[in-house]
């Protein structure tokens, strides 16, 4: 990715020494510095050891940068600062040629062409046409392709200080390029790990119309999308100042979601949106500032409030002793030929130098003081492009002084011999370059990786607003060497200023967060960032914000009621502290103690005829068998286990078979004693009390063998359902097979209705006797309930189910046990005159006679 960016002051240094016959060259927009020289002792000197060289201002180009006319006299003091140090490049003077790029292509390629003819123009009355071996510059990204695309044919190097587009790292194209600067792909990097630390997902970009802003925000675009980053718009500020396109930008930022804004631009497209931005009232946004801007006086020195709270990644920046006491000498006095320092102290002080009566400001004094003056130029607070000079200056330096300073047999370029230092090759230099590795006066490490860029390093800025209403650029995070790492970020988060003076971090989001016990969902035709939050659905959760899907539970869990956490489901069983089931256990409990009553009722009054008349011996077998049958019904309430889950249907089945046995072997006896034609008749004796006992027997016994089948086979067992409620384990009995237990349930029926159709052959026997209109009752009752529990067993969920055929079990029992033993009892205790054997035969002979 190639991108160019900086703010538009290229300039073009050209050390100088003629001794030895090397130079350097600078680029800055504004300024066109041609080579002041004299000669002393045949050593060519800078003009101005102690002063300021000579300016010569552009034809068509008036304008001082402040900022860029700090960098010059930056340069000029490293290169006097070196040639002062007695220990680097010893007995050698460097000097300088500075040239203007006038931030086009053509201007730079015309100063490369210039540079590297050596046919600049000289003020001086005699030249030491020096070879050039270095390029220092030029500051602009574009302007630098350009230059190292021609002087690299001829192996020149060129040590950029502002020039940070990552194309340049490229060593195919730019073999000879190197840099003091960071390339913009870390700067990218910085950018989106901020966006990532602050979870800002809906970001909006704003690029300059050149190819700093375009490539910039290509790659932070890549970058940020592997983060889930969206990008809410992207604009492009013109180049050819459209007062309409700037105003639809900032509408456009009014009405976005997107709080959080980052521009990649220089600081002159970044003041026509801020303008804008001051004219429409925008608050509550939050700014992040490329490099080029970041420390920008131009926008900071303004009543710019809405600028406060901005973040940006700036050059790490050094406090250079002597720096400032050095910008103070400049004086148009002091350099009375050269214009632009005349420009720039009239610009600064608002006075006019000359003797122009028709100028309208008043006329400079030549009083004024730089140092009571505050301005861009003396503000040495923050150097950070200065520093990259700094830098630059002095890697030649030390690339010259290993160059000079070679012994055979070490650091050897060709044929094992040191290079002649009184006719250096370029690429000579650009060999030293690349390998040079030392530390500043400041502690930083200086050396150029394999693809010529340095080590990165960025201080994390803050504009905040001091107590004097002035703006500060605080450092709140650092990024990269710093740290250990290239890619470490650090925020100190609690020294930031927010948007607006807030502490509170802002909020950047094109749909809210989606809290756990939600997932997020798509909006069709819009980017990720924009969702839906859909509630999971019973039984799933998300326990994390934004949650893409939920997650299903176990089968033994369940969500809670934010479906946030899965917990444990409500196990439920018919259990005996139920209210349903306290009150089944408590009428099984009365219908078995009034089975005891009743036997107790039979047992007392046994010799009685109405007890003997009706088979006591049956009686008793059916009231043991209906009290088992309320008896097995508390085995169905509680929890379900193997033993209770075998019991409970099988013994059931086992006690119904027996009792309605009973009922039909005593219906047969009834019927076969009053059929009888005739006192003589020998009918009974077939069916005496040891058939009827083996006949209840052999009845009880097949349904026993179908239980005891069905047991082995597939026997029921205890399962835990989570089909009927999803939020609850039903502990029940599984059937085990559905034929068993029809079978069972069938056979049982098959004795209802042989004992319901004797019965009802049996109707028109003597009342007192005939027992039949009782029975037929008590299997209607016995049918009915069954019948009815069917559907109901079948429809009925959870617990309830055993409650149905509990209920089912202790209905045909009390139906068997009123119809068949009531009137019995009722006769044996409130009617005991009726209880006599006289009254029993007169009832039967008036039967038999009518």
């Amino acid at each position: 990715f190639a991108f160019g960016r900086g703010p538009t002051v290229p300039v073009s240094w050209l050390f100088q020494r003629f001794t030895m016959l090397c130079s350097l060259s600078f680029h800055f927009t504004f300024f066109l510095v041609n080579s002041v020289l004299v000669k002393a002792d045949n050593v060519c000197e800078l003009l101005g050891k102690f002063n300021l060289p000579a300016l010569v201002a552009d034809s068509d180009i008036t304008i001082v940068l402040f900022s860029a006319f700090r960098w010059v006299q930056t340069m000029i003091f490293t290169i006097d600062e070196i040639n002062r140090d007695p220990r680097l490049l010893p007995n050698i003077t460097l000097g300088y040629r500075i040239f203007d790029s006038c931030d086009t292509h053509f201007q730079a390629l015309r100063a490369a062409l210039t540079i590297n003819n050596g046919q600049e123009a000289s003020v001086t009355d005699y030249d030491c046409a020096p070879s050039m071996y270095a390029v220092i510059g030029d500051s602009g990204s574009t302007q630098s392709i350009v230059v190292t695309r021609l002087l690299g044919l001829f192996g020149i190097p060129l040590v950029h200080y502002f020039s940070t587009c990552a194309c340049l790292s490229d060593k195919q194209e730019y073999p000879t390029f190197l840099r003091t600067v960071p390339s913009d792909y870390y700067q990218v990097r910085a950018l989106a790990q901020l966006v990532k630390y602050f979870g800002w997902t809906w970001v909006g970009t704003i690029a300059g119309d050149d190819d700093y802003g375009h490539y910039g925000i290509q790659m932070f675009s890549e970058q940020v999308k592997t983060f889930g980053v969206c990008i809410a718009f992207s604009e492009i500020i013109p180049k050819v100042n459209s007062k309409k396109k700037v105003v639809e930008i900032v509408e456009m930022i009014e009405k976005s979601r997107a709080k959080v804004i980052l521009v990649f631009a220089v600081e002159q497209d970044m003041e026509l949106i801020v303008k804008e931005a001051i004219r429409q009232n925008i608050t509550g946004v939050q700014w992040i500032a490329s490099e080029a801007w970041v420390t920008s006086a131009l926008l900071s020195s303004q009543d710019n409030s809405i600028l406060i709270g901005t973040l940006g990644f700036a050059l790490r920046r050094a406090e250079i002793s002597g720096l400032q006491e050095f910008l103070h000498k400049v004086h148009p006095f002091k350099a009375p030929q050269n214009p632009i320092v005349t420009e720039f102290w009239e610009t600064l002080f608002h006075c006019y130098l000359g003797n122009d009566t028709s100028q309208s400001k008043p006329s400079c004094t030549g009083l004024e003081d730089l140092k009571t003056h505050e301005n861009i130029y003396s503000d040495v607070s923050q150097l950070r492009v200065s520093y990259s000079v700094y830098k630059g200056v002095y890697a030649v330096a030390h690339a010259l002084h290993h160059l000079f300073a070679c012994q055979p047999g070490q650091e050897l370029i060709v044929n094992d011999t040191c290079p002649n230092t009184v006719n250096i090759e370029p690429w000579q230099l650009l060999h030293h370059l690349k390998r040079i590795k030392f530390t500043d006066s400041f502690g930083n490490e200086i050396l150029f990786d394999p693809n010529g860029d340095p080590i990165p390093s960025y201080d994390l800025l803050n504009w905040q607003r001091k107590v004097d209403s002035s703006t500060q650029y605080e450092t709140v995070g650092r990024y990269g060497s710093a740290l250990g790492s290239y890619h470490e970020l650090h925020v100190y988060g609690q020294s930031i200023v927010w948007n607006s003076g807030k502490k509170k971090v802002p909020q950047s989001l094109c749909s809210v967060n989606c809290l756990s016990g939600t997932r997020k969902a798509a909006r069709e035709g819009q980017p990720i960032c924009c969702f839906d939050c859909i509630p999971c659905a019973d039984g799933e959760i998300s326990n994390t914000t934004d949650s893409v899907q939920c997650i299903k539970c176990d089968l033994d869990y369940w969500s809670n009621s934010q479906n946030n956490q899965c917990i444990l489901k409500e196990i439920e069983f018919l259990s005996f502290g139920d209210a349903i089931g306290i009150s089944l256990a408590t009428i099984a409990l009365l219908g078995t103690g009034l089975t005891i009553t009743i036997a107790a009722v039979f047992t007392h009054y046994r010799t009685t005829p109405v007890v003997r008349a009706n088979n006591s011996e049956l009686s008793f077998l059916i009231l043991f068998s209906l009290a088992l049958c309320f008896m097995c019904s508390l085995i169905f309430i509680g929890q379900p286990s193997v033993w209770s889950c075998s019991l409970c249907n099988t013994l059931s089945g086992v006690s119904f078979a027996l009792c309605v046995s009973c009922i039909l072997a005593k219906t047969i006896v009834v019927l076969m004693a009053f059929k009888a034609t005739g006192p003589n008749t020998n009918t009974m004796k077939w069916f005496g009390p040891m058939q009827q006992r083996a006949f209840i027997l052999l009845c009880t016994c097949i349904q026993i063998s179908i239980c005891v089948s069905w047991l082995i086979t597939s026997p029921p067992l205890p399962v835990k359902n989570t089909t009927y409620q999803s939020g609850k384990i039903i502990l029940e009995c599984a059937i085990g097979s559905v034929k068993a237990f029809a079978v069972v349930l069938g056979y049982v029926f098959v004795l209802s209705s042989l004992c319901l159709v004797l019965a009802y052959f049996a109707r028109k026997l003597p009342d007192n006797f005939n027992e039949a209109k009782f029975i037929t009752f008590s299997m209607l009752i016995f049918f009915a309930v069954w019948i009815t529990f069917i559907p109901a067993y079948v429809s009925t969920p959870g617990k309830y189910t055993v409650a149905v055929e509990i209920f089912a079990i202790l209905s045909s029992s009390f139906g068997l046990l009123l119809c068949i033993f009531a009137p019995k009892c009722y006769i044996i205790l409130f009617k005991p005159e009726r209880n006599t054997k006289k009254h029993l035969m007169g009832t039967m002979i008036t039967d038999k006679t009518s």
